[in-house]
């Protein structure tokens, strides 16, 4: 064992369901993890969904959800974050979820702390609050108004707060991002020292009180911890820093390295370890803010619609396929442009005409010319044999400092170059031709033995990023040995290697063909079915009669002996509870609608059910959603008074 190797990604923020840019991330992460288990480091890598903030509260509320069904539906349900974890073979160590009660009760440990140290003071904040980003800025930090990071309105924020003295480490933070390594790319260390340092570094907010869904400070009642202090320190309460859940913290802590996206590094180079410091804990190793995936020239977002759904790029192409061209086609501290068309293209040309060929042809040679096993008899080349030899043997170490660098595309691209030697290698010394003279067969099947031991190399350096086809590889090499001290070594493979036959392992794409299809699938598809429009009409007049309020839920209790009716006692603005009987329990929980602004026709005549007098009726839609019968109360804004008329 080399020793301990940690390694993590951002924590994801189940607002939306994911798409292939988060995936990105993960499988670089991945890659990088399964690279250092291949070279024998005991590896720890961690993964997991931020689940607080205002954001996931406001969802909630609009989908008639508590946030914890919200995150958990989108965290543990069919095609959520652990099911696109699975499908992308993502080998993750530990999962963490920011709701989980020993990472809550570590907050409130740490956020005390920070305060107990003088860190952390009272005041009240005003400024600009970026909701999807739960980003505070100034205003000389916006870009024409708006959030700086991803370009949408902000907000006028005013409330009581909790500040941390972010000012107190600026000179620390600034030494540490220019005199060290601390962060790369380059790049991103001039981005962060010009538009955040050099302006000044301002104290953070880092308390809330205008809504409920985080970490609650247990020492001032109403404050909940700032989404980012909760979100960062999962990198240390996973290893159990102030919890008794885990106990390897000395292990494996600082972290090696924390994979970001670009958007967050301000987070993780300038926030989290000031906050470190503050603490007097040591800061990780490295952050790395790697570069978006484009679409269309733009990030993808789901609120652009510009999505690209990983399930279905998997489905057609194969998993690993995917995890290869993320990770073959962008530099990872750029940003690339993703395009179905480029996708196709580098399956075609890397995975079937020179990997997929390069193993078909070798194998379905040895078994033609030789059967199941090559001879023991044979005969190389120093001049035919040296160049391919030599490119094998030292593939490794050109490997080595790629990945040492987060350089995955120029991994990829120095086993590539041998792939495509190994290739070529087979058109010098033509098998076929040395196979018709039986005196030329201990020299076919020393070339033989070059391109399998050549496919060993290669197969054993792409586990990876492709590790089922890696291990499909070594089975058709008869179990070939692919451990990281075989990898330097040209001669592994005994003599007379036993080769198993097997289907193409990357077939040729039509393109023309899979492009129509893809365009087909990414059109707007719904299993929603809506009830058919009334052919009736009502006159105006008559639609006019119904008298629409909004009315507060004061209180709601299911009613007895009934599965099907929730008893609502409403505030109508009358000053007289309303009480109005509902056939939703199936649909919503009691607790759930306590204090919610809902729609009622206050002007219907009372009528009983179940010996209760229900007066009014309270408005819903109603859908059926892959056969089965969804129904939605309306809910409308808070601000609106009890008794307001809807016209």
């Amino acid at each position: 064992m080399k020793g301990n190797y940690y390694i993590t990604t951002p924590i994801y923020y189940p607002s939306a369901k994911l798409h292939i840019g988060h995936t990105y991330c993960t499988v670089a992460t991945d890659a990088m993890a399964r690279y250092k288990r291949l070279q024998g480091y005991n590896v720890k890598f961690l993964t997991g969904t931020d689940e607080h903030g205002q954001k996931i509260e406001d969802k909630a509320k609009e989908a008639g959800v508590t946030p914890q069904k919200f995150v958990d539906d989108i965290v543990l349900g069919e095609g959520g974050v652990l099911d696109l974890w699975k499908l992308m073979n993502i080998s993750y160590d530990r999962f963490i979820r920011t709701t989980d009660d020993y990472h809550v009760a570590a907050i409130q440990k740490i956020f005390k702390k920070m305060y107990d140290n003088g860190d952390i003071y009272k005041g009240k904040y005003t400024g600009k609050y970026c909701k999807p980003c739960e980003s505070f800025w100034t205003e000389s930090q916006l870009i024409d108004g708006k959030c700086p990071d991803c370009g949408r309105e902000v907000q006028d924020a005013e409330e009581e707060a909790y500040f941390f003295r972010l000012s107190k480490y600026a000179d620390r933070i600034r030494d540490l991002l220019e005199n060290t390594d601390f962060l790369e790319p380059r790049s991103r260390v001039h981005e962060m020292v010009n538009n955040f340092i050099k302006p000044g570094l301002e104290d953070l907010c880092v308390s809330r009180t205008s809504f409920t869904w985080g970490v609650p400070v247990d020492f001032d009642e109403g404050h909940v911890v700032y989404v980012w202090i909760d979100a960062l320190f999962n990198y240390m309460t996973a290893l159990g820093f102030c919890n008794d859940k885990y106990n390897d913290l000395n292990e494996f802590w600082p972290a090696d390295v924390h994979f970001v996206g670009k958007e967050i590094v301000r987070f993780h180079s300038i926030i989290w370890p000031a906050m470190l410091m503050s603490l007097d804990l040591p800061l990780p190793k490295k952050v790395y803010g790697h570069g978006w995936l484009l679409l269309d020239g733009g990030k993808m977002s789901k609120s652009k619609g510009n999505v690209v759904d990983p399930y279905i790029l998997a489905q057609r192409f194969g998993v690993d396929a995917l995890r290869f061209f993320l990770l073959r086609s962008f530099p990872f501290g750029s940003d690339g442009n993703f395009s179905n068309e480029l996708l196709i293209s580098t399956i075609n040309t890397d995975l079937a005409n020179d990997l997929g060929n390069l193993v078909s042809r070798t194998v379905a040679m040895a078994q033609k010319y030789f059967g199941e096993k090559l001879p023991e008899n044979q005969l190389a080349n120093e001049e035919m044999d040296a160049e391919l030899v030599g490119l094998a043997t030292g593939l490794r170490d050109k490997y080595e400092a790629q990945m040492e660098a987060y350089a995955f595309q120029n991994a990829l691209a120095e086993v590539f170059k041998v792939i495509s030697r190994a290739n070529k290698y087979i058109d010098e010394n033509a098998p076929w031709v040395l196979a018709k003279s039986e005196e030329n067969h201990p020299r076919l099947a020393k070339v033989l033995y070059n391109l399998l031991e050549t496919v060993r190399i290669c197969a054993g350096l792409l586990t990876p990023f492709m590790p089922d086809t890696a291990k499909g590889i070594a089975a058709r090499l008869g179990g070939a040995e692919m451990g990281w001290e075989s990898l330097n070594t040209f001669g592994v493979l005994p003599c007379d290697v036993a080769t198993v036959n097997g289907a193409a392992l990357f077939p040729r794409i039509d393109v023309e063909k899979e492009l129509a299809a893809l365009e087909e699938l990414s059109k707007p598809k719904s299993d929603i079915e809506i009830e058919p429009y009334t052919e009736e009409k009502v006159d105006f007049d008559t639609f006019c009669k119904n008298d629409f309020r909004a009315v507060k839920v004061k209180d709601c209790q299911n009613v007895k002996k009934s599965d099907k009716l929730l008893q609502f006692t409403l505030d109508d603005g009358t000053g007289t509870d309303r009480q109005i009987l509902s056939g939703i329990a199936k649909y919503y929980k009691p607790e759930e609608l306590i204090g919610k602004t809902l729609v009622a026709i206050t002007n219907l005549p009372p009528r009983k059910m179940m010996g209760k007098e229900s007066c009014g009726m309270l408005i819903s839609a109603v859908h059926t959603e892959k056969g089965e019968e969804k129904l939605h109360l309306l809910m409308i804004d808070d601000a609106i008074p009890a008794g307001a008329k809807l016209c």
